[in-house]
């Protein structure tokens, strides 16, 4: 017999002495304040029934509880609390033993842990992500995991966000057993299982944890190296480290920490990052059927066009690589199987498949005809308009009708280049980053005259890559390399005015940045700039101040680490800085008669900072991006933005519209060419609004 409230999220089953509890949120049974209060009154009710010997609680779906309802993210909590439910589960009577399949996270665990005996179905995950979000456990998770699992288990779990399967769950003490058939059906036979004695039950709290003080100093001294900019992780361990106290005394110093990661800025930040892998999704054009997607072609097999190979080989689809002579079609095809092989070495590929990818999922040519049937075709040739014009004329006369012509280039005009073929509707950008096999960021760029399937195929690639894609219009540089182009610029005139290219990058990594600038470039290839540098030149203004430093670098042949050397020496160890380069700059600083002067890394990364935001908020203004939180994605995903931040025009607004505009202001006084405040900013600090305030909109 089933008992639900009217529109409940939680029923209750009777069957003889048993008493099922079911969750039923869909899509992914998030432990939502609905939720949160039926589990509470289901277990009061079967608790003060005397004919109810056992409970077993199970979720209906394709989970059991994956987390905490996102929906919640960012407004003020509402009782009752996880750890309310928690408690209310473990102090009852009657033994309620729990069955979870699919994604049991976050808080769907900290309930499983309050229950007093756990089945895992086959291919349960469990764990623990708060970390990623800026938080920690705040459902009595970082004092009942110790005690099953002991405390340095415990540690790696929270501490890391890592999940695991029920496999390694069992070892670890986690889950009592592993079962295999339907929910409801394991939670009848665990439930029965409990009558019989078959299955013993006890509670979590009243366990007791050994103290490990070694295991405590390891992880936090990890920590300190690993994160030293992390709030969270740091917090995580002074919870654990309070499960060896009473349950009651550990759940309030729980309590307080999480408190504490409530109210900190990261947690903000990271929630917002955690909302811009989905924001992004929803474009104009979302809703529209994307066209047949079933095989690739790439042309260029150098860094690019290997690595785009390697992600759609890796995605399960079928590629035909193409290249202008046998020579390079060799080193292309080199540079995919290292990519493979990484991958199997990673485990993210076995061998056998790697070798059923290279036997039959790949396909080289030097004939673009050979790219006819293919569904889409990804251009990923070097920086001239010249050569992908001529490419894409070829590609008009020999694709099939239909398919989707796409350029990977990092800046140019794909209005011009969509002109060079009778068919302007089927070309789209798809910007790749490197290296594109592993970075996850994809600018999918709109032209003029893009049609939506177009894009909606665009987006669906980007899907099957396990990429984020995020919508940009066209103009130099797009999204990320134009702001990128700009805030570079601050970069040479700090070098320029006296702050080295290592002291440039330590500022802006102890900010929170993967890698500074300059290391970035390096990595990157500084030909890539100088070549873009190149092509502006005849339309750079005069009023302009202009940098040679990073021209003569690349004169000299340094590169980057691909030529072993740029702002910093490559070798065997760290890389160092670059002495000859050190030399280049104090010649162009006596040149232009500049008496170098010392900089704080406060003031570089003020600098930086505000020229990011101030071109972010130009590129919104002309609708190159279609919100604020889209540049976020694009700068989080692609250029390695600390996601504590939330990314720069989150971290704008916790600056303030009138603050960053009296620092253009005062910046202007040097450079009144470069510092302009944008209209929008002005806009915004008048009246007082946000970039959040337009991402509603």
């Amino acid at each position: 017999m089933t008992e639900p409230r009217e529109g409940s999220v939680v029923t209750i089953e009777r069957a003889g002495n048993i008493a099922l509890i079911a969750v039923n949120n869909p899509p992914v049974n998030a432990i939502s304040q609905a939720v949160r209060i039926g589990l509470t009154e289901a277990v009061e009710t079967l608790d003060s029934d005397p004919a109810v010997e056992v409970i077993a609680l199970y979720g209906m779906g394709r989970t059991f509880i994956a987390g905490a309802d996102i929906r919640e993210f960012g407004k003020p909590p509402a009782p009752p609390f996880t750890i309310d439910v928690c408690d209310t589960i473990e102090q009852a009577k009657t033994p309620i033993v729990v069955v979870m399949h699919g994604s049991t996270l976050g808080g769907g665990l900290e309930i499983a842990l309050a229950c007093h005996g756990r089945v895992a179905l086959e291919g349960t995950i469990v764990g623990f992500p708060e970390v990623t979000l800026g938080i920690i456990p705040g459902g009595g998770g970082t004092q009942r995991a110790p005690r099953l699992t002991g405390l340095r288990a415990a540690l790696d779990l929270i501490t890391t966000a890592k999940r695991i399967g029920a496999d390694e769950a069992l070892k670890l003490g986690l889950i009592d057993e592993i079962a295999s058939g339907t929910p409801r059906d394991v939670a009848l036979s665990a439930a029965g299982a409990v009558l019989t004695g078959a299955f013993a039950t006890r509670r979590v709290g009243a366990l007791d944890v050994t103290p490990d003080p070694e295991a405590l100093a390891e992880t936090a001294a990890k920590l300190k190296a690993s994160a030293p900019n992390l709030f969270s992780p740091h917090k995580a361990v002074e919870a654990v480290r309070a499960s060896t106290l009473p349950l009651a005394e550990g759940i309030a110093a729980e309590r307080a920490l999480y408190l504490e990661c409530q109210a900190s800025p990261q947690r903000a930040g990271l929630v917002h990052a955690f909302f811009a892998e989905r924001a992004v999704e929803k474009i104009p054009e979302k809703g529209t059927p994307p066209r047949a997607l079933e095989a690739i072609g790439v042309i260029g097999g150098g860094t690019m066009g290997s690595g785009i190979t390697t992600a759609a080989l890796l995605a399960g689809f079928p590629v035909i690589l193409a290249e202008r002579d046998e020579a390079s079609l060799a080193r292309g095809r080199a540079t995919i199987e290292k990519n493979l092989a990484g991958a199997v070495k990673r485990g993210k590929l076995t061998a056998a498949k790697e070798a059923e990818i290279l036997a039959s999922a790949l396909r080289i040519t030097t004939d673009l005809a050979d790219l006819a049937d293919t569904d889409l075709v990804i251009e990923a040739v070097f920086e001239d308009m010249g050569v992908k014009k001529e490419i894409f004329a070829t590609l008009d006369s020999v694709m099939k009708p239909g398919a989707v012509l796409a350029t990977n280039t990092s800046y140019l005009d794909i209005d011009e280049i969509a002109a060079a073929t009778t068919r302007p509707g089927d070309v789209i950008g798809l910007h790749f980053f490197s290296p594109a096999h592993v970075m996850r960021l994809l600018e999918v760029v709109v032209a003029r005259e893009t049609t939506a399937d177009v894009v909606a195929t665009g987006f669906a690639l980007a899907k099957r890559l396990g990429k984020i894609a995020v919508r940009a219009g066209v103009c130099d540089g797009f999204i990320g390399n134009r702001i990128m182009s700009h805030y570079r610029k601050v970069g040479d005139y700090l070098v320029m005015d006296g702050a080295s290219p290592e002291a440039i990058d330590r500022a802006l990594e102890g900010f929170g940045l993967a890698m500074g600038p300059f290391k970035v470039g390096d990595l990157a290839g500084l030909d890539i700039a100088w070549a873009s540098r190149k092509r502006l030149a005849a339309t750079r203004p005069a009023e302009e101040r202009y940098i040679p430093i990073a021209d003569r670098i690349c004169e000299a042949g340094w590169f980057g680490r691909k030529s072993g050397q740029g702002y910093y020496v490559y070798g065997e160890g760290d890389p160092k800085p670059n002495p000859a380069v050190a030399k280049i700059i104090a010649e162009e600083q006596a040149k232009a008669g500049i008496a170098p002067r010392n900089f704080s890394a406060e003031e570089i990364v003020d600098r930086y900072m505000t020229a990011m935001i101030s071109e972010g908020a130009r590129v919104l203004e002309e609708g190159i991006a279609l919100r604020p939180i889209d540049i976020d994605a694009v700068f989080l995903f692609g250029y390695g933005f600390p996601r504590t931040r939330g990314g720069p025009m989150h971290y704008a607004d916790t600056i303030g519209a009138d603050a960053l505009v009296a620092r253009i202001a005062h910046y202007a006084k040097e450079d009144p060419y470069f510092w302009k405040v944008p209209a929008l900013l002005a806009a915004m600090a008048k009246d007082g609004s946000t970039f959040a305030d337009r991402n509603e909109g």
